[in-house]
């Protein structure tokens, strides 16, 4: 059984990926199944798609390992929120 995610480890790859910004993750449930609340100056000018990659992008290594299956993302940039 893969592990289970760490909200805290997750929210600090967010934060080191992206720096400045807010982060909240939240367990939908199992453990696995996330969401994600992400407030950041990186994506100015960015497209939800392209936003939300970057997201991914930082918390990739556990989908990889299995401690992530689902992340749902709600993301915008600071002057959109």
């Amino acid at each position: 059984m893969p592990p289970m995610a760490d909200l805290n480890e997750l929210t600090r790859m967010i934060v080191d990926a992206l720096p400045g910004a807010d982060v909240e993750v939240l367990d939908q449930g199992g453990g696995d199944h996330l969401w994600a609340r992400v407030v950041a100056p990186q994506f100015a000018g960015k497209t939800l798609i392209a936003q939300h990659r970057l997201v991914y992008a930082a918390v990739q290594p556990r989908f990889d390992d299995g401690s992530i299956h689902a992340l749902a993302l709600s993301t915008s940039a600071p002057e959109a929120s």
